[in-house]
């Protein structure tokens, strides 16, 4: 896997991921995105030793799109407050069975991460455990059995789109996990993080970054 770089400056670094490439590495040993920034790094400026690289944030396995990752501890630092403080703006699409009652809305859940496995469970109201979870989603495109959907994060959860959307009625496609009726055949599930904004860790100026959602998605959507 070569990598896309989508932006770069002395404090942070934004790399696309393909989707079935893990963003850190886990107990699978498989290779990860932030290994192959590391050695980008590495190779780059010819850092001898080991190379700082702050994670911000995830994209789970089979998910694709934009990752911020600081270079910095400075960069980690500013750009995790941001974070915290939901000045990132992050905007993904995807590809859902069925079509939501509303072209447009807001989904206000509470999320339980069982741990066990690996699936959130969603609440109507505050559990014992739970978080708030908030996302505004609109129809951008549809049919009689696919909707193509923008969806702005206010809160970032583990699997707050993938169980949020699947609650309402319409899994996003190929995501088994949360209901969807078959896999995709690259083990991909149709859901892209296609922008993300967020402010440099030095000085004001914001950054604005986009990648389209995968061309596949296409087939499904076409009437």
């Amino acid at each position: 896997m070569g990598l896309k770089i989508l932006y770069e400056d002395n404090h942070l670094i934004a790399v696309y991921k393909p989707a079935g490439i893990l963003t850190q590495a886990d107990k699978t040993g498989d290779v990860s995105l932030m290994d192959k920034v590391k050695l980008y790094l590495k190779e780059k400026y010819h850092k001898p030793g080991n190379v700082y690289l702050g994670l911000l944030h995830r994209l789970d396995r089979p998910v694709s799109g934009i990752v911020l990752f600081a270079k910095t501890s400075k960069g980690a630092s500013r750009l995790s407050a941001q974070f915290r403080h939901q000045t990132v703006k992050k905007i993904y699409h995807c590809l859902v069975r069925g079509r939501p009652k509303q072209v447009k809305g807001v989904l206000r859940n509470y999320l339980k991460k069982d741990e066990k496995r690996n699936k959130v469970i969603i609440y109507k109201n505050k559990q014992k455990g739970s978080e708030i979870a908030e996302l505004y989603y609109e129809v951008i495109d549809t049919n009689d059995n696919y909707s193509l959907l923008r969806v702005e994060l206010k809160t970032g959860k583990p699997h707050q789109i993938r169980s949020q959307l699947a609650y309402l009625g319409c899994p996003i496609v190929g995501d088994l996990k949360y209901g969807a009726p078959f896999a995709l055949a690259d083990k991909s599930i149709a859901l892209s993080a296609t922008q993300l904004s967020f402010q440099t860790a030095t000085g004001e100026k914001r950054i604005e970054l986009s990648v389209p959602a995968p061309l596949i998605w296409e087939k499904y959507i076409k009437k």
